[in-house]
């Protein structure tokens, strides 16, 4: 008989044929085997469980946890309703929301092909910033509904973060939820790219002794990623940035620009570039990829010397770094598999964390930028043209974000304690 292998995350076993590599296929021929997949085997039965944090041993205990004990602490948080971050686990979990209508590289799969992600957001947010999350995928996308239920749900979490909801309507819910509610409401995918992109940034041209103030910069897409990562790079004092859609450079010239490219056409583009990404280029210090496709090496060729690209794409890169590293001085990536990567798990984690400690209200432009800066500083003196950013699994990171998010809160207003 073959040996078996528990998977903890559920009741079901893994027999010894399959973990070394071949997996039995319920349909087709009897004995047919199939290529087994390991990251099926980790998802069978989910990644994530809820676990007590105190015991139920005996009667005793079950009257304190629950009735009659519980009462008591029920009837102090109805008298006075802030002690509901004292006495439950309010002030320390985040609701991670989702209609699954952008989720990764593979778009509007739904809201139960969402749950994967959202699963693994959770247990980011607890292994690497100490943050309990839960994953909610809701099965609407229609914006105020989506709203409505997450004010709905808002009691019982200190946080939400949007996650993987398409543009442009991540931006109206997003704002309308920070209007409603007041607990930190921060959609993942614009800001944490955002910290994460100024903290490389910042880096990069510390190396090679230039402010941000020195740089002229291209974004290549103007989706969630794109928008907040022009608007933020602009706040922290970017000399200047263009961003391109998929029609060109955009520019208050066109007309066929939606109220949110519009706005972006205010702010930026000060040089009053206009035509496509490739012409945006010439002479650019900066690319910053966040839209997929290819940049031709001859665009890629006309950037300002010493200049910078990161191709965020995943998991195809904008710019293959081995063509990068042909004219740019700093190149990084989505990709895990090349130095400097531009990963979220950086900022989100830390960011939470610093919020919840100090009970913010919301969360700033301030305390945005006071994680990159954090962030950017734990690289220190080894700082290197392959090491602008730090690892995700760099041990500083977290207590580095978490701490200075909670001070520029307390210096901005925002913290409740």
């Amino acid at each position: 008989m073959a040996a078996e292998i528990v998977n903890p995350r559920s009741d079901s076993t893994i027999d010894s044929a399959t973990a070394r590599g071949v997996q039995r296929t319920s349909t087709g021929d009897a004995g047919a085997e199939e290529p087994f997949d390991p990251a099926f085997a980790l998802h069978r039965g989910g990644k994530m469980a809820v676990q007590a944090t105190v015991p139920i041993r005996d009667k005793d205990d079950l009257s304190l946890a629950y009735t009659p004990g519980v009462a008591k602490v029920c009837s102090a948080i109805a008298e006075q309703p802030e002690l509901v971050h004292d006495y439950t686990w309010k002030s320390q979990v985040v609701a991670v929301v989702t209609d699954g209508t952008a989720v990764l590289g593979l778009g509007d799969i739904g809201p139960e092909a969402s749950l994967p992600v959202m699963e693994g957001k959770a247990i980011l947010f607890k292994q690497f910033g100490g943050v309990d999350a839960v994953p909610i995928a809701l099965a609407t996308t229609d914006a105020d509904e989506i709203v409505d239920t997450v004010v709905r749900l808002a009691p019982s979490f200190g946080g939400v973060n949007l996650e993987d909801i398409s543009a442009p309507r991540c931006f109206e819910i997003e704002r309308k939820l920070q209007e409603r509610l007041d607990i930190p409401v921060f959609h993942d995918d614009q800001h944490g790219t955002a910290v994460v992109t100024l903290a490389a940034l910042r880096n990069a041209a510390k190396l090679s002794g230039r402010t941000l103030g020195d740089l002229r910069g291209v974004i290549s897409g103007a989706g969630a990623a794109g928008v907040a990562i022009a608007k933020f790079l602009l706040e922290a004092g970017i000399g200047d940035i263009a961003v391109a859609d998929r029609k060109g450079i955009v520019s208050r010239d066109r007309d066929d620009l939606t109220e949110v490219k519009r706005e972006l056409a205010e702010l930026t583009n000060r040089a009053g570039l206009s035509g496509s990404l490739e012409q945006a280029l010439a002479g650019a210090d900066v690319f910053i990829g966040v839209s997929g496709g290819t940049v031709p090496e001859a665009a890629v060729a006309s950037m300002a010397p010493g200049a910078y690209v990161f191709a965020m794409a995943n998991p195809n890169p904008e710019v293959h770094p081995e063509v990068a590293h042909k004219y740019a001085a700093v190149v990084a990536t989505g990709r895990s598999d090349f130095p400097n990567q531009i990963n979220n798990v950086l900022a989100f984690p830390g960011i939470f964390a610093g919020a919840l400690q100090v009970r913010a209200s919301r969360i700033t432009e301030g305390m945005k930028i006071a994680a990159a800066n954090a962030l950017a500083d734990v690289v220190g003196d080894e700082l290197a043209a392959d090491y602008v950013i730090p690892s995700p699994f760099d041990e500083r990171v977290a207590p580095a974000v978490t701490a200075a998010v909670a001070a520029a809160a307390r210096a901005e207003g925002v913290a409740r304690r």
